[in-house]
């Protein structure tokens, strides 16, 4: 992770837990860009920048589809046991775990 991430996130935990999702077009807000950014150079460095794979699965839409959303936020959180995957729950809160999972279920914009 960034380091410069790393303040950010702390310093703004749990806002998007409260904060509306943007729509198509709607600003992210700016703890949303941090996660958005987040997605998209920690998880995309193992994930691949696409989501399309690498070090780790696929996170697209497809791949996804079926997964319920509570399994994803845990593997987030928790991250997976003897696999590259970390926990983030020291730097993220469960809400913004979910916003992450909308996001790539969603499909990355």
């Amino acid at each position: 992770m960034s380091p410069r991430l790393i303040p950010a996130l702390v310093l703004t935990a749990g806002l998007a837990a409260t904060a509306a999702p943007a729509t198509a077009g709607e600003p992210l807000a700016p703890h949303e860009k941090e996660l958005m950014n987040l997605l998209r150079q920690d998880c995309g460095s193992c994930h691949g920048m696409t989501m399309k794979g690498g070090l780790g699965p696929a996170l697209l839409p497809a791949t996804l589809d079926g997964v319920p959303d509570e399994v994803l936020v845990k593997i987030i959180l928790d991250g997976v046991p003897e696999t590259p995957m970390p926990p983030w729950h020291p730097l993220i809160e469960p809400g913004d775990a979910a916003w992450m999972v909308r996001q790539l279920k969603d499909g990355l914009k």
